[in-house]
């Protein structure tokens, strides 16, 4: 008869490293998913910040909406700062576009030996007239 001891210790270490790997793809694809949530959400708002720099020179002589571009920049920027983000600012016309970047640590993918994982939003914005 053969000596079976151990045989239930090695399948249960394998399958509690199973059973983590498994938990760190639900709770990290969790988490990734509301880092881009985030990403997104701050690209929108930056855009909303920058496209208030309105031209006002431009709104008192009746002509189209135009944003003062470094003053959009500057406003979309700060916002940024305030996240703690990095991102890209474009300004064109009527119109913000803001892209965010960063990156998002796994928790307990980490413990597997995966690195953090690059997340970015956009976001655009445009400059109105009110009533």
């Amino acid at each position: 008869m053969r000596d079976e001891r151990g045989t239930v210790t090695a399948f249960v270490a394998s399958f509690v490293v199973a059973l983590l790997a498994v938990a760190g793809l639900v709770a990290d694809g969790g988490f990734v998913l509301a880092a881009k949530r985030q990403a997104a959400d701050e690209a929108e708002a930056a855009a909303r910040a920058g496209a208030q720099a309105l031209d006002e020179d431009a709104l008192r002589r009746g002509g189209a909406v135009v944003l003062d571009t470094s003053a959009a920049r500057a406003r979309a920027l700060d916002y940024l700062d305030v996240t703690g983000h990095q991102g890209m600012v474009e300004v064109a016309g009527d119109s913000v576009r803001v892209e965010v970047r960063f990156e998002r640590h796994l928790t307990l993918l980490g413990m597997f030996g995966m690195g953090p994982v690059a997340v970015s939003g956009a976001g655009e914005a445009h400059g109105v007239r009110g009533p």
